[in-house]
């Protein structure tokens, strides 16, 4: 009868080493996530509330200043960015097919923050708005229409939520739950066992062996 070979310990630690770099990729990837995310919501709710566009409106034969942010140009950027934060949260409670729709709603939200952000920056209707309430004439128009760069500003801080949520796509199902230090398995198990095993040395286990007429000196 042939002699088998164990199996070579190599194997496991190729297992663990690249348990290990599976775990370290997904840190990386929940952290720049995290980052992205955060980041560009926050530049989108500070961005919209600058001045995107302004020009002149004529009053009595004289010109007035107009001018007008980017939550009067457009509402959506900043809803969309306060989802989108909403969103970056709710990837870590749920798992599954849950996790991937709202990875995907998080990037979602970044793709029509940045769409709404780039169509805002053209706009002059709510500039038009603006100058029909301060004259008081709903024909009023503006002269001198200028953009700021404010809108395209905007328009990359969503582009980092988008960015956050193709991560979350592509690397959410290696990271952690809510609560999920309470589902993994109870490894202290066997910690007790072993503890079990030692208490048979206890002093009152070894008068039972030589009452018994056992040496329990003796090691087989």
């Amino acid at each position: 009868m042939g002699y088998v070979s164990a199996v070579p310990v190599p194997q496991p630690r190729a297992a663990r080493a690249g348990g290990a770099a599976t775990v370290s990729g997904g840190r990386r990837s929940l952290a720049a996530a995290l980052l992205l995310g955060a980041l560009g919501a926050t530049v989108v709710l500070l961005s919209t509330g600058q001045t995107w566009a302004e020009g002149t409106a004529s009053v009595g034969g004289g010109a007035v200043p107009v001018e007008a942010d980017g939550g009067t140009v457009t509402g959506v950027p900043t809803a969309l960015a306060i989802v989108g934060l909403a969103a970056l949260v709710a990837v870590f409670a749920v798992r599954r097919a849950g996790r991937t729709l709202v990875s995907g709603l998080l990037a979602l939200s970044g793709a029509g923050a940045a769409l709404a952000a780039f169509l805002g920056a053209s706009d002059d209707a709510a500039l038009d708005t603006e100058a029909a309430r301060i004259t008081g004439d709903s024909a009023a128009s503006v002269a001198h229409l200028t953009h700021t760069p404010w809108p395209y500003v905007t328009a990359a801080g969503a582009l980092l939520i988008l960015a956050a949520g193709l991560l979350a796509l592509r690397f959410g199902r290696s990271w952690p739950a809510m609560g999920g230090r309470y589902e993994r398995s109870a490894s202290p198990r066997p910690a007790r066992k072993a503890s079990a095993a030692a208490a048979s040395d206890r002093p009152e286990d070894l008068w039972k062996a030589l009452d018994r007429g056992e040496d329990p000196t003796h090691e087989d």
